[in-house]
Order: C-alpha cells, then structure tokens, then sequence
C-alpha cells in the first residue's frame, strides 16, 4: 500500500512516518508540507491512501479536495487537531481520521480498515462545490489566483495557463476540471474565459469570434462555443 503524507507541520510529518514505517506492508512514496505540492505528488506518484492534514496555511485540506479527480482519487485519511465540527462530519460520513497527536493504537485499526478496503470514497459531502481560488506556479514562486482575477486560461503542450490582468502562471488543474468547478466558459477548444472579464466579444467571417478582456487580451472563440457564451451573457 503506497502512501503520501501532506501536512504543514514537519514534525507532525516524521512523527507519522515513524508511525507508518513499522508496518512492512506500507511503501511511504512521498511528503508534502502544503496542499499544492500536496496536488502535484497526488498527480505524479498515485498514491493508494493520502494521510491529509486539515488546517494548513493557503490552501486547506478541504481546498485541496476539491481541486482532485474524483475517479481518481486516493483513499483519504484526515488528520486534524480536535475540532468537534469537523470530527462530527468525518464520523457521520464514516471517513477515516486521526486525532493530533497520533495514537498508534487508532493508527493501527485505521490501517487494518485500508487493508481490508481500499474502495474509492464518495467524499462529496464534504468537498466544496466550487473553487475560490486556482493554485499556480511561475519562477520559483507559488502563486494563489482568485478566481475572480482570472481573465482566461489556456493549454497548450506546456501545460495549462492562468492569465490575470498582468500576470501568467501554471496551473496543476485541467481546463475541464476548472469549467466544473468554477464561472470560467469555455469558448474554444484550449481556452475558457471569465464571463465577468469580457470587454466585447469581435465577430468574424466563418462564424468565428474573438474575445477581449477588460485589459485588452484576445481570445479566440470557435464556432462550437459562441453560441452558448452569447446565451450566457445575454446577447441574441
């Protein structure tokens, strides 16, 4: 059973390792010490089970849920200080959590369950419907876009891109991913656009469009989609 452990606390972290390293049956394939470097191991290594702390700076775990594929995501185990609201939902969504600090005597029965199921949970009741914020990264630096600063997203072969007003950056999450769980429309096969964000909308010859921002950037519009953002925006 491979297993990635993503909590901003170091110690809590090698604390927990030591834990998980006395039982020969477990592979611990990485560690994250935040929610977006938590999203990039999820998406590279494929663990089976994430041990995933709730409060960290940014991004929270719960923020993190809701930016994973739900066909493909891990079996999550919560880790949290004690917060009665939160240790309620678990229970009453029969979610795996353990308390800070770790009992080892709960961690084993925890293992023992994973063992014995390692079936995709319905985490639904607990993920945000939407995203408030896109994770990015861009020279050396990691970059939180409010959704509500995106002009448009694009992907190419380099990946996806998250363009504001004077600023660009890379995002882990997949146009598809984005145009579920936030207001960006799609409007071309590689681009979605913020509704809210549009100056004027150029018609061209062969049904096509363009799409410029508040700050002047052009977007193309393909036939497929023009339709849909005029009904969207109001315009017959």
């Amino acid at each position: 059973m491979q297993v990635l452990i993503i909590d901003d606390e170091i110690h809590a972290r090698e604390e927990l390792i030591q834990l998980l390293e006395e039982d020969e049956t477990l592979q611990i394939i990485g560690q994250a010490g935040n929610a977006i470097e938590g999203l990039k191991q999820i998406n590279q290594l494929k663990p089976d089970v994430v041990f995933l702390d709730i409060q960290m700076p940014q991004l929270t775990g719960i923020d993190l849920l809701a930016m994973l594929d739900q066909e493909t995501m891990p079996r999550i185990v919560f880790v949290t200080a004690y917060d009665q609201y939160a240790i309620q939902a678990f229970e009453d969504n029969a979610f795996d959590y353990l308390l800070k600090p770790i009992d080892d005597k709960r961690l084993h029965k925890t293992l023992q369950r994973l063992k014995r199921d390692l079936q995709r949970q319905d985490i639904s009741p607990i993920v945000p419907k939407s995203l408030e914020q896109i994770p990015c990264s861009g020279l050396n630096r990691i970059v939180i876009v409010p959704i509500q600063a995106v002009e448009f997203v694009s992907s190419d072969l380099a990946g996806v891109h998250v363009q504001t007003r004077d600023k660009k950056a890379t995002s882990q999450l997949t146009l598809k991913h984005l145009e579920e769980k936030t207001p960006l429309l799609r409007c071309h096969r590689q681009y979605l656009i913020h509704p809210k964000n549009i100056q004027e909308i150029k018609l061209l010859e062969n049904g096509l469009a363009e799409v410029v921002t508040v700050s002047g950037h052009a977007v193309p519009v393909s036939r497929r989609y023009l339709k849909n953002l005029k009904e969207t925006l109001g315009i017959s």
